[in-house]
């Protein structure tokens, strides 16, 4: 005989999952982090719309840590400054974050001594920049025990870091760089590349005499009309494929 389904349980929980759910986002609201609300934190400066979600990743020396405006830095990204917590690291601050900078999820920047990361560069989740790498110069002692080796980093503007990547000390990105996912870079990488692999490596790049090279695989995207709006954004994404394709066919017939 199939078992009777007791109603009231299943209201019950369906009452406590959205109270569930609905606590969870005030906690996320309450503890993300401002320039207005930061909370126990006292980053060296922290620019106006810039927010930390909430639960944050592991932060410390925050003093020397400066983040521009309308940033996004996502659940769980680590940032810190300086080997370990409570350090004197001088008047200077050691991690820069620019403006509009996006940082994703699960992410860490590393920065025992100076990092710097341009404005408008977007991380994709769990990328790892560094300034620090273990050193192994003594066949007899433990790795983790032999004092590191620390280079500064810096990336430029208009960066793109893909999911996974990892940034390793001593690198130098140049502007408008894609780094592809998994990637790991070291060393120089100059202005408008794409690099992939590991070690990372250029795999296309633009100049103003040759373009793109090799030449792209993809034509460019169609640039958004003048004078549409958001709603009308909004309301062609709801259209399904057939009747997007009838108003393309419509709009190149007339």
């Amino acid at each position: 005989m199939p078992k009777s389904k007791n109603t009231f349980s299943s209201w019950g929980r369906r009452v406590a999952q959205r109270a569930v759910h609905a606590g969870w986002a005030w906690v996320q609201r309450t503890g993300s982090v401002t320039a207005e609300r930061p909370g126990r934190f006292r980053f060296g400066a922290i620019g106006e719309h810039t927010r930390l979600a909430f639960p944050l990743g592991t932060v410390f020396g925050e003093p020397w840590i400066h983040l521009g405006s309308h940033c996004i830095v996502g659940e769980q990204v680590t940032l810190t400054a300086g080997l370990m917590p409570d350090l004197e690291l001088g008047p200077d601050p050691i991690l820069r974050i620019g403006d509009g900078v996006v940082l994703g999820r699960g992410s860490h920047v590393i920065a025992d001594t100076t990092v710097t990361i341009g404005s408008d560069c977007y991380f994709g989740p769990y990328v790892y920049v560094t300034s620090t790498n273990h050193s192994y110069d003594d066949p007899h002692e433990p790795i983790g025990k032999q004092w590191p080796r620390m280079e500064p980093v810096e990336i430029g503007p208009g960066c793109w870091i893909g999911t996974g990547a990892v940034i390793l000390p001593g690198a130098r990105i140049g502007r408008n760089v894609v780094v592809a996912a998994g990637a790991v870079v070291r060393g120089t990488v100059p202005d408008h590349s794409v690099v992939a692999g590991a070690p990372a490596r250029v795999v296309r790049r633009w100049t103003p005499a040759d373009g793109w090279q090799p030449p792209l695989r993809t034509p460019a995207p169609v640039p958004i009309p003048d004078g549409v709006t958001s709603q009308q954004l909004a309301a062609l994404a709801d259209l399904d494929e057939e009747s997007a394709a009838r108003l393309a066919q419509l709009d190149a017939e007339g």
